[in-house]
């Protein structure tokens, strides 16, 4: 008899039925079984058997308007707290329409198809599905411009250090209005996780600040420190023995300035590195039209940033985020205990110091000209 072909070792296809009593866990492992949702159970397992393992340092990036639409609350508040986020790339967008819900403004579920001139007459803000009020900007608007003029802000400082500063005064304001665990920068700042914006001038935030600075306000967005804090982050983690995840929700700038950081440390400051140990992107991007948000991890290995003996843990998902981000989510919680928290965010200093040391042991001091 003929030997058994390789391509047939897979497990055989036969799911168990789908009950009442089917749990997150089952539903995963059992019942999605080919195309996208093959691999969406892929990146739940590697996501829980690898990446959160204590020595992985978990990167994950944020696009799309994902915080509007409750999964801030629902799905990346519950990951932080857990550990299993240990620093963060995001659009301004994203966090700034986080701070509604720390400060209990609300915003509505709505329909695609709504005539946008009567809400523009009613003064109704749409984001596809969501509603809300205009006013809701109007009073996000004057909370960041409250408190960019307070004394603290008066500096340049990197995207993370402004993000943690934001999320002491929205974790104060969750605390006296009783919304709790419904900011993602408020927890980020608790939890002691680094958040980067890679277009700081591309959300309101980013306007609201640049509206102070023609009053004079000294406010400055360091865009070099956060180039380097983050790779120092990544470089961190290798050094110490460790290895390193990138989790990627949609694509765009935060997907780039997250895996710049392998790029940054070889090619730019000339370390010694290999790339990401473990890649997972939920996408609906596609590959062909040659953007940034639609590449794989294969081709992220010809630029350095991913490690190619590592490429068979890492996971492409054509799905929408937000129905690969809550699965992805309560797959975790129910499959790995919580982890320590890194607290990246306190190491940010020594990190940096590290990176630069090795730099200049290796290079000395590089002449200006």
């Amino acid at each position: 008899m003929a030997s058994k072909s390789q391509f047939l070792s897979g497990k055989r296809i036969d799911p168990k039925p789908i009950s009442p009593s089917t749990s997150i866990t089952e539903l995963v492992d059992q019942n999605l079984v080919s195309y996208n949702g093959g691999r969406l159970r892929e990146a739940c397992q590697l996501f829980s058997e690898k990446i959160l393992d204590k020595q992985v340092t978990v990167g994950l990036s944020l696009s799309g308007a994902l915080t509007p639409a409750g999964l801030g609350i629902s799905a990346l508040v519950p990951l932080i707290e857990s550990g299993f986020i240990d620093w963060m790339v995001s659009t301004g967008a994203n966090l700034y329409h986080d701070s509604h819900f720390a400060m209990d403004l609300p915003m509505h579920r709505g329909r695609f198809d709504a005539d946008d001139v009567s809400l523009r007459e009613e003064g109704v803000v749409r984001i596809y599905d969501i509603f809300f009020d205009y006013d809701i900007l109007i009073s996000t608007d004057e909370f960041f411009r409250t408190i960019v003029a307070a004394p603290e802000f008066q500096k340049e400082m990197s995207t993370s250090e402004f993000h943690f500063l934001v999320g002491k005064y929205l974790a104060e304001r969750e605390e006296i209005l009783g919304t709790e665990k419904k900011s993602l920068l408020a927890t980020a700042y608790r939890c002691a996780v680094p958040i980067y914006t890679s277009s700081p001038g591309d959300s309101s935030i980013g306007m609201n600040v640049a509206a102070l600075a023609l009053k004079g306000n000294k406010m400055k967005f360091d865009v070099s420190r956060d180039v380097n804090e983050s790779a120092a982050i990544v470089l961190d983690a290798k050094r110490k023995g460790g290895r390193s995840a990138a989790v990627i929700l949609g694509g765009g700038s935060p997907k780039n300035f997250l895996l710049q950081t392998e790029p940054h440390i070889q090619e730019v400051l000339g370390l010694e590195e290999k790339g990401f140990d473990y890649f997972i992107q939920l996408t609906d991007a596609r590959v062909d039209t040659g953007g940034l948000s639609g590449a794989t991890p294969g081709e992220a290995v010809s630029w350095g940033k991913v490690d190619p003996e590592q490429l068979p843990d890492s996971v492409v998902c054509y799905v929408d985020s937000t129905i690969g981000l809550p699965l992805l989510a309560a797959y975790a919680m129910a499959n790995h205990k919580p982890r320590k928290p890194k607290r990246l965010f306190d190491k940010r200093d020594a990190m940096v110091q590290s990176i630069e040391k090795e730099f200049r042991d290796k290079f000395g001091k590089i002449p200006l000209k």
